[in-house]
């Protein structure tokens, strides 16, 4: 079993003696002062070894900044490859389109050395997804696919995962600045744009697009908002965003977010849903009368979308395809397991996913 070591450099003051080269556990085990029996009990999460000697492990790991080699610790085990896909609860759409295809790809990958899983997290939760996160062991998962939200304490769960020799990979929204191996996912940026280039040509003769988001709290949701005041700044002089409001992805929530919108600005020409939540978003507008009469993008061809398409009310749903982006997760473990790529933020990442557009005429 070998360690990688990472690139964010060791602590001020601290003399490894590695001189650049990788380190391996025998490095763990001279640092700690322990057998190499015990570092290997540490990182694997096997009992038998008192709390103060696994502090030291730990502290060791930490000074010398370096991480588990999946290729190696795979070929030392003679052992599948377990993948945990950590996919947000709740009424999305989108995350239950995408527990439906981690379901059909394990049924697939069985007789493949591959054993892949799923388990909830709280939607939009930090600290779920991090008590999750800090609740894996490398001894059951060599890889977790994470829907990321962005805050410091699920960065330091990836971080302190990432030591204990599990691989995070991102999915549909991304965490830089981590260490995540991969993202998996559309470029929501380029996203946003083409639902601003769309609009804007529905759009002609100008007017105000009303904005709804889940949560700027996701990246993904952030990245289509600059998208799309991007193109609308260059190109669309003549369209005025307002908003966003945020729906959390929920139908009931969406709804609401979609009301006030059209009660503040009741001359509002067009509406993009950057998240989820449109059956709520669908109901709100045929409350109002309004369905039919303007112009919608949303997000993600999910039931309540592809409803929307067949009844007028959405005009066009961007959508990223949950079945290839579990089919290109699944394909990143294995070439990170192979040992294609090989520590670093950058490495191991993957072309974004097409973004698939959908009109009523192509609906399938």
């Amino acid at each position: 079993m070998s360690f990688q070591k990472g690139g964010s450099g060791l602590s001020e003051g601290v003399d490894t003696g590695l001189e650049g080269r990788r380190a391996t556990v025998h490095d763990v085990a001279r640092e700690a002062g322990v057998s190499l029996a015990t570092v290997d009990r540490v990182l694997n999460g096997r009992p038998g070894v008192r709390p103060e000697t696994a502090q030291k492990v730990e502290d060791a790991i930490k000074a010398l900044d370096f991480r588990r080699d999946l290729s190696a610790s795979l070929l030392a085990r003679a052992k599948d490859l377990r993948i945990r896909f950590l996919i947000p609860s709740g009424s999305n759409e989108f995350m239950g389109n995408l527990n439906a295809a981690i379901e059909r790809q394990a049924r697939e990958a069985r007789g493949q050395r591959v054993e892949i899983s799923a388990g909830p997290v709280r939607a939009l939760d930090p600290s779920d997804l991090k008590a999750t996160l800090d609740g894996l062991e490398a001894r059951s998962c060599d890889c977790a696919v994470i829907v990321a939200t962005e805050d410091d304490m699920v960065r330091q769960a990836v971080e302190d995962a990432s030591r204990r020799g599990i691989v995070v990979m991102t999915l549909v929204s991304d965490l830089p600045g981590s260490r995540r191996r991969a993202f998996i996912g559309i470029d929501n940026v380029a996203a946003g744009r083409t639902a601003a280039s769309l609009l804007g040509r529905f759009l002609p003769q100008g007017g105000k697009v009303g904005l709804v988001a889940g949560s700027l709290d996701l990246r993904d949701h952030r990245e289509r908002l600059e998208g799309f005041s991007q193109v609308l700044a260059q190109e669309f002089a003549g369209l005025v965003a307002v908003g966003p409001m945020e729906g959390h992805d929920e139908a009931s929530q969406t709804g609401e977010a979609v009301t006030r919108l059209l009660a503040a600005h009741p001359d509002l020409a067009g509406l993009y849903n950057l998240g989820a939540g449109n059956a709520g978003l669908i109901d709100a507008l045929a409350a109002a009368g309004r369905a039919g009469t303007m112009r919608v993008v949303a997000h993600e061809l999910t039931p309540s979308t592809s409803r929307g398409l067949r009844e007028g009310v959405i005009d066009v749903v961007l959508d990223q395809n949950p079945e290839g982006e579990i089919r290109a997760a699944i394909a990143a473990a294995r070439a990170l397991a192979a040992g294609s790529a090989r520590g670093g933020e950058g490495e191991g990442q993957r072309s974004p996913i097409a973004i698939g557009i959908f009109l009523r005429d192509n609906l399938r």
